[in-house]
C-alpha cells in the first residue's frame, strides 16, 4: 500500500506547475515571465529580445496613431472612434511595461505558491487547494479568451474591409487599418507598406491583449491559492478545537503556533499580491471604463448603419472588458470575505469547551481576521463587486456626455 506521503512527493511538482502553467504560457512568450535560479542564460537573452520587439511593436502602433488624431484633418466622430483602439494600445503598452517592472514581486509570489506546496503535507489539504487551482484556471482561460477573441476579430473584420483610393491616376485597393497611421509619417496605400503595418498591429494587438490577459488571470491564480490556504487553515482550526480536548497542552500550544504561523503566513501572501497588483489595477481600472465608454458611444453611432458583423464585434469587446473588470473585483471581494471568515470560523467552533489558554489563544486569531488586507487599484479604491457597479456608472455617465458634446 503506498503511503500518502509518496503519493504526495511523486505529484508535488505537478501540482505546482499545474496552478501556473496557463500563466506562463500567456505571458513566457512576451517575455513578462519572471526567470528563476534554473533559468540559462539563453533562455534570459530570448527574454530580452522579446521584450525588445514587444515595446518596438507597441510603438509602432501608437506612436503613428496618436500623430494621426493629432495632425490629420478629420470630423470629431473619425477622430473618437480612433481614440478607443488608441487608448487600448497605449494603456496595454503602459500595463505591458508595469508588468516588467513588477517582475521581482511575480518571482516572490510565484516562489511562495511553490513553498506551500511542500510545507502542506496532507494529501487532504492538496484536495482543497486544488480545487482551488482549478478554479483559478478555469478564470485564466475565460480571460485569455474573452480579450484575444474580441479584439483580435476586431482587427480581424478591419483588416479584411478594402478601400479603393486613386494615387497617381492609378486606382488601388488597400486594406484598411485597426489603428490608422498618419501617412506624412507612413505611406500605408502603397505595397508592402501596408501589409508590414497591418502585420505589426496584429503582432502589438496580441502583445498588449497577453499583457491584460496575463494581468488579470496571474490576480485569479493568486487570489484563488491564497483562498485555498485559508479554506486549508479554517480545516486545522476546526480540527483543532474539536480534538483538543483531552490532550497535553503543550500539544494546544504547539498546534495552535502552527495555525497561526500558517495564518501569519496567508496574510504576508495575499500584502504580496495587493503590493503587486495595485498600480496594475489601477491601470486597468481607467483603461476598462474608458473603454467601455467609448465602445457604448460607437455602438450608438453604428446602430442605425444596421452593421451586424460590426455591432457584434463591439459588443464581443465590451463584454470582454466588463468580464475582466468584474473577475478583479471580485477577486478582491472574496479575498476580503475569506479573510473575515477565519474569525467567523474560529466563533463558530466550540471553542467554549476548552481550557482558558487556549481560548485566548483563539481570540488572538480572532483578533487578527479583523485587520482585513484589501486589494486596492492604486490604494485608493477597494476593488469589491460595488467598485465594479462604479466602473460601469462612471463609463455610462461619460458616455452620455460624450454624446450629449458630439
Amino acid at each position: 500500500m503506498i503511503s500518502e506521503s509518496v503519493v504526495i512527493e511523486a505529484n508535488l511538482e505537478n501540482f505546482s506547475d499545474y496552478s501556473l502553467q496557463l500563466n506562463r504560457w500567456i505571458l513566457k512568450p512576451i517575455g513578462v515571465w519572471p526567470p528563476s535560479r534554473s533559468t540559462s542564460r539563453i533562455e534570459r537573452m530570448v527574454s530580452l529580445v522579446l521584450i525588445v520587439v514587444c515595446h518596438c511593436a507597441i510603438s509602432f502602433t501608437v506612436i503613428p496613431s496618436a500623430l494621426h488624431i493629432i495632425l490629420e484633418d478629420e470630423d470629431i466622430y473619425s477622430k473618437l472612434k480612433l481614440l478607443g483602439p488608441l487608448s487600448h494600445w497605449f494603456v496595454g503598452g503602459l500595463n505591458y511595461t508595469m508588468l516588467l517592472t513588477r517582475s521581482r514581486e511575480i518571482r516572490c509570489c510565484v516562489e511562495h505558491m511553490e513553498m506551500d506546496w511542500r510545507i502542506i503535507t496532507r494529501l487532504k489539504d492538496h484536495r482543497i487547494m486544488l480545487q482551488n487551482a482549478k478554479f483559478g484556471r478555469r478564470v485564466v482561460c475565460f480571460c485569455a479568451a474573452f480579450m484575444q477573441l474580441g479584439v483580435l476579430s476586431y482587427c480581424t473584420v478591419t483588416a479584411l474591409t478594402t478601400q479603393v483610393i486613386v494615387l497617381d491616376n492609378v486606382t488601388k485597393i488597400v486594406r484598411l487599418l485597426p489603428c490608422p497611421v498618419y501617412k506624412e509619417l507612413l505611406n500605408v496605400d502603397t505595397s508592402p507598406t501596408n501589409e508590414i503595418v497591418l502585420a505589426s498591429q496584429f503582432l502589438s494587438g496580441f502583445i498588449v491583449n497577453s499583457s491584460a490577459a496575463g494581468t488579470f488571470s496571474l490576480a485569479a491564480v493568486l487570489a484563488a491559492h491564497a483562498c485555498g490556504q485559508l479554506n486549508v487553515l479554517k480545516t486545522w482550526i476546526t480540527e483543532f478545537v474539536n480534538e483538543s480536548d483531552g490532550h497535553d497542552k503543550h500539544v494546544y500550544f504547539n498546534e495552535i503556533g502552527v495555525i497561526v504561523e500558517h495564518h501569519l503566513r496567508v496574510l504576508s501572501f495575499i500584502s504580496r499580491i495587493e503590493d503587486l497588483m495595485n498600480r496594475i489595477c489601477f491601470m486597468e481600472l481607467f483603461k476598462c471604463t474608458l473603454d467601455i465608454c467609448m465602445l457604448g458611444y460607437y455602438i450608438l453611432m453604428e446602430w442605425a448603419d444596421q452593421d451586424i458583423k460590426t455591432l457584434t464585434i463591439y459588443f464581443a469587446i465590451l463584454v470582454s472588458m466588463s468580464f475582466n473588470v468584474f473577475i478583479v473585483c471580485y477577486i478582491g471581494e472574496i479575498l476580503t470575505e475569506q479573510c473575515k471568515n477565519v474569525g467567523e470560523v474560529v466563533y463558530m467552533t466550540n471553542w467554549y469547551y476548552l481550557p482558558d489558554k487556549t481560548i485566548l489563544d483563539l481570540i488572538l486569531i480572532i483578533t487578527r481576521s479583523s485587520l482585513i488586507i484589501k486589494i486596492t487599484a492604486g490604494k485608493l479604491i477597494h476593488m469589491t463587486i460595488y467598485t465594479f457597479g462604479d466602473v460601469i456608472k462612471n463609463a455610462f455617465a461619460y458616455l452620455n456626455i460624450l454624446r450629449q458634446r458630439t
